[in-house]
């Protein structure tokens, strides 16, 4: 599967930094069609990750020294939103990740990361044996650190709901004078405790489960009251759910450095990260010599 990066900067149609469209490890479409609450693929959200350069990832490579003279610069994600491709019939919201940050933000439990670890197959549009590598182990990456990340952002559609704004969007400003909220803020409410419900009990996740409840939100067949009161009361249940699961309290972070490891070495073979063990020992040794003599 050829990346989709690639070829709209094949085309000067996007331009990211010179090295990424060839060290793309994963994209995948995010968003209402991952849901299954949209067929729709003319707008498609694309999330990915890549694997930067050795020396961006490891400045010690190349001689740098934290915090001494010129910095490297380092990569944390490229981003670029409403790219019109009229040949195509399509519009793209891009975010590629590094594959570092990327281990980051979902051994954090960040929702978004969260959903993209668990993409159905369906939505995968380029794959690599990285990125094979991280979905073999993404159930690594769950732990109850889930519920208070999913509640958060739930509270945060929650507090957008009857007040939010899309003038450029006519269906959602719509939804907001007929129903009185913004449907595609309810649905993701009602997602979000869901997904959570279903880690937090099972320990895995499938993003189209719900799809048709979704469907239903969307379509604008729930009554603000309604919402309002499912949500008080799954809130509930999802605490209950929380002091009784089984997952672990916090991420396993040495086993999901290691995992990132191996994704390194995947990609470029065996890195030397590791400090000099000689060099660094004499380093202790003079300074224990110096504050000796500093109090003899």
């Amino acid at each position: 599967m050829s990346s989709y990066v690639k070829k709209l900067y094949d085309s000067n149609i996007i331009h990211t930094p010179k090295w990424l469209p060839d060290n793309i490890m994963f994209e995948g479409i995010t968003g209402s069609v991952a849901y299954g609450v949209s067929n729709d693929t003319s707008d498609m959200d694309i999330v990915g990750f890549c694997m930067p350069p050795k020396e961006l990832m490891f400045p010690h490579l190349s001689g740098e020294i934290f915090g001494f003279g010129k910095q490297i610069q380092r990569f944390e994600q490229y981003q670029e939103h409403h790219i019109d491709v009229k040949e195509w019939n399509k519009t793209f919201d891009i975010t590629i990740y590094s594959i570092v940050k990327f281990f980051q933000l979902a051994m954090e439990n960040n929702p978004n990361m969260v959903d993209v670890l668990f993409l159905p197959r369906r939505c995968v549009l380029h794959s690599t044996a990285v990125y094979e590598k991280v979905r073999d182990n993404r159930h690594l990456f769950l732990h109850k650190g889930c519920w208070p990340k999913f509640k958060g952002y739930s509270y945060s559609q929650l507090s957008k709901l009857e007040f939010g704004t899309n003038k450029s969007n006519q269906r959602r400003a719509e939804s907001i004078a007929k129903l009185g909220y913004d449907t595609k803020f309810a649905y993701h409410i009602v997602r979000l405790l869901l997904e959570v419900e279903q880690i937090l009990t099972e320990h895995t996740l499938n993003l189209e489960r719900n799809s048709e409840v979704l469907k239903d939100i969307r379509n604008g067949n729930w009554s603000l009251e309604k919402l309002k009161d499912w949500f008080s009361n799954k809130e509930e249940d999802v605490e209950k759910v929380y002091s009784t699961s089984t997952l672990d309290y916090k991420p396993k972070e040495h086993d999901i450095k290691n995992l990132l490891l191996e994704c390194i070495d995947i990609h470029y073979g065996k890195i030397p990260i590791e400090l000099n063990i000689e060099a660094k020992a004499k380093s202790l040794i003079r300074e224990m010599q110096e504050l000796l003599e500093k109090y003899k």
